[in-house]
């Protein structure tokens, strides 16, 4: 059995996985993570091997913990991939998207996959039909737009993500959550149709704690996956102990 640890900008998420599947996965904040480990490994035993993933400075102390009850790997840039990695500056490519291009390989090897995670930032990443990694994009997600928007303005309140009604807004707050969330959407599809007309076949992953506030508004054709940046730490996990 393999763990999969990912260390987020506001939560750390766990998931156990047997035989490529997940049998639990859960969250936490960064507090309770010496009392989740301890937990895991009384429930699941058999787990051999973790692995670290954190998009800041990972804490030795909490690679320390863990190995207290198995093998750990940190993922890193000096990991090994299965795919050819044609970034400029992979030194730079955060973990969590090596990942994301990890999982797309591993789902769909001989395709092109665009794989978009909606998370803090938004993040484009494609791996093409000869199994390399080619890049993508960067962009403010939901909650940076709510923010930026009530800090760099004197008069607008700092909202929450909600639903959208309708994307013509009749109030100042419906006018923000149509401006973040109908736009985000709007920039998706747009982004989306930039890779198909350069990409034949073009599989498209919808991941990220805040997919759901716009997947259904999309007009392309999408596979929604919340768990596809685990599968992908698992992936590599399993490339880098075998």
């Amino acid at each position: 059995m393999n763990l999969v640890i990912d260390i987020g900008n506001t939560l750390i998420k766990y998931a156990v996985f047997k035989n490529d599947s997940i049998v639990h996965d859960q969250s936490s904040e960064s507090g309770l993570f010496l009392s989740k480990i301890k937990e895991l490994f009384e429930q699941y035993p058999q787990i051999n091997n973790a692995i670290l993933s954190s998009v800041g400075k990972l804490d030795r102390k909490e690679r320390d913990v863990v190995a207290l009850f198995c093998k750990v790997h940190v993922l890193s840039s000096a990991s090994k991939v299965p795919f050819k990695n044609s970034y400029a500056t992979p030194h730079t490519l955060g973990v969590d998207r090596l990942a994301l291009a990890a999982a797309a390989y591993h789902q769909n090897p001989r395709g092109n996959t665009l794989v978009i995670d909606a998370g803090t930032c938004i993040t484009y990443d494609m791996v093409n039909n000869a199994g390399e990694y080619v890049g993508g994009a960067i962009s403010p997600g939901i909650r940076m737009r709510y923010n930026a928007m009530h800090n760099q303005t004197a008069g607008l309140p700092l909202l929450q993500p909600g639903e959208l009604l309708d994307f013509l807004g009749n109030s100042t707050e419906s006018c923000m959550h149509s401006g973040v969330i109908n736009g985000v959407a709007q920039e998706v599809d747009g982004v989306i149709g930039q890779y198909r007309s350069r990409f034949q076949d073009l599989t498209v992953i919808l991941t990220g704690g805040d997919y759901h506030f716009f997947a259904k508004r999309l007009k392309n054709t999408i596979f929604a996956n919340s768990k596809f940046l685990l599968e992908g730490l698992n992936c590599l996990l399993e490339y880098n102990t075998n």
